[in-house]
């Protein structure tokens, strides 16, 4: 436990810092992913919403269905890549305030 005061205002304003600064960095999350035969090329923010979108003319060559699926893939993958980094974050949050 804290002896003074002083100690435990000083745990709490560390603690809240450290809040802060994990919700800067999801915040600041993003994934970008290109597709195998790098025609698409996403980017997509902690929450997994499409932010970018870039696509090579060889894109011309895909029918309706076949860009649908490799745009869907594309951006799924982008969205696990961010929703790990985030997890990642989170789980380094939770064994610092253990610690602390």
């Amino acid at each position: 436990m804290y002896e003074t005061m002083d100690e435990l205002e000083d745990s709490v304003r560390r603690r809240l810092y450290r809040m802060r600064d994990l919700g800067d960095r999801m915040a600041g999350v993003r994934a970008r992913e290109t597709s195998p035969d790098e025609m698409i090329t996403v980017e997509v923010d902690g929450n997994g919403a499409l932010l970018s979108l870039e696509l090579s003319e060889s894109i011309s060559r895909l029918s309706p269905g076949e860009f649908e699926s490799v745009l869907v893939a594309t951006t799924m993958a982008a969205a696990r890549r961010a929703f790990t980094e985030r997890a990642d974050l989170i789980n380094e949050f939770n064994d610092e305030m253990r610690e602390a």
